[in-house]
């Protein structure tokens, strides 16, 4: 009624009306699915999912939610099957890392793995292989990707990201030499470079199912949006979209075509429309009388409250903390929350979630003793997982499972190595 303050429909009363059948149906609807789950956030735990002696870097879901993998900086990659209780399903030793597993991409139909690091090699590893133990061209073949064919050979560059497309048959990656690579599997041999930024190119993704349009964040503060039906000029973008006053770490698509989200070293996630975007970047963002790196320094208080003049960002979110690595930030599941969330790990050692619409922060995880880096809420379940530079990955759910949570007093004065 008009005027009358609106108030969320009871669980009860939803059961009640499907029990009825009042809707004609039988049963809840996708929009009562997500509007009953999004109440329901994974907090509570932790529960140990595994303890590794290296800093963990990446972490993340298959599509269907059965199988989640972990990428760590002392050369493991391990493949855990979810329904079997988390076991070990493939532990992947990698081969020539250069510093640390920058990335990992499980294919659609998850066959296939591959894995990037400071290095223009993209290593592909079949997991559909019965044998756990998976040393690189030991037990089983990592085929290497040449990323560098377009490039004459006489310097290299390293990968930060990395994206199968969703049909397979495609990859695409980011780079330090501040280019966007795509390269072909059917052919095998790389199809595109684009040089994308004047900067690195942290992080790359499609922006859809079609593979046409392809989103690029990079440490030029900017975000690009490159749509592959029509390149108006070489290395052209089909849009800009300026907001953010430092480098960009992450961007996460909505899957829509339209909205995606970016995780900045100025502290903040930004929610983009492209219908926004524009042609050029004449904005002058003007003198800056501060220097800091984002590896080694906080960041100056004096930055916090700066404004980009050309801000063409649908909504701001702050709270976290964007240091020392490339931490990720994500929209939460279509399925469960109707992507109501957005949830990112921060330097502070916790994990954040925010309520899109209003940008309030709901729920902040605290277990962790170094930067989260990744983290990844399970597709279909009330459960996300976060991993750590300390080593721990460890899964929130609701309700609550049963069992002790992690001990953080053990967890403490247990011996850590960091390769």
């Amino acid at each position: 009624m008009p005027g009358k303050q609106q108030s969320p429909v009871s669980p009860v009363k939803m059961l009640a009306g499907r029990e009825g059948n009042y809707s004609g149906r039988g049963r809840f609807s996708s929009a009562d699915c997500c509007h009953m789950l999004s109440r329901y956030l994974p907090v509570n735990g932790p529960w140990l999912v595994d303890q590794m002696t290296s800093r963990a870097y990446v972490s993340q879901f298959s599509a269907d939610g059965s199988l989640f993998v972990a990428g760590f900086q002392g050369s493991h990659i391990r493949i855990y099957n979810v329904d079997r209780g988390w076991k070990v399903q493939k532990d992947i030793l990698a081969k020539s890392l250069r510093w640390t597993v920058t990335d990992t991409s499980l294919s659609p139909d998850q066959r296939y793995l591959v894995y990037t690091s400071m290095s223009p090699i993209v290593h592909i590893v079949n997991v559909g292989h019965a044998t756990t133990e998976s040393l690189a061209n030991i037990t089983e073949i990592h085929e290497g990707l040449d990323f560098s064919a377009a490039n004459d050979g006489c310097y290299s560059f390293g990968i930060f990201s990395v994206k199968f497309s969703t049909d397979g048959r495609e990859l695409v990656a980011g780079s330090s030499d501040d280019s966007i690579y795509v390269y072909d599997l059917e052919a095998n041999k790389l199809s595109l470079r684009i040089v994308s930024h004047t900067a690195d190119v942290n992080t790359v993704t499609f922006a859809d199912e079609s593979g046409n349009l392809i989103y690029s964040g990079s440490d030029d503060n900017l975000c690009k949006v490159w749509d592959r039906r029509c390149f108006i000029a070489k290395d052209k973008p089909a849009g800009i979209l300026m907001g953010h006053m430092e480098g960009i770490t992450y961007l996460d698509s909505r899957g829509d075509g339209r909205y995606f989200i970016s995780n900045g070293k100025d502290q903040t996630i930004k929610l983009w429309d492209i219908r926004k975007m524009s042609s050029n970047t004449t904005c002058n963002l003007g003198f800056r009388n501060y220097e800091w790196d984002y590896r080694w320094m906080d960041y100056p208080p004096q930055a916090r409250d700066l404004k980009h003049p050309c801000d063409q960002s649908v909504a701001t979110y702050k709270g976290h903390s964007v240091l020392r690595t490339l931490i990720r930030c994500y929209f939460s599941p279509e399925y469960s929350t109707g992507q109501k969330y957005i949830y990112t790990g921060s330097h502070d050692s916790r994990v954040y979630i925010y309520d899109v619409a209003t940008g309030a922060q709901v729920a902040v995880l605290k277990h962790h003793t170094s930067p989260v880096r990744d983290c990844s809420w399970h597709p279909h379940y009330p459960m996300l997982v976060s991993s750590s530079w300390d080593g721990d990955v460890v899964k929130w759910e609701f309700p609550d499972n049963g069992q002790a949570p992690a001990s953080v007093s053990k967890k403490r004065i247990r011996r850590r190595y960091y390769y």
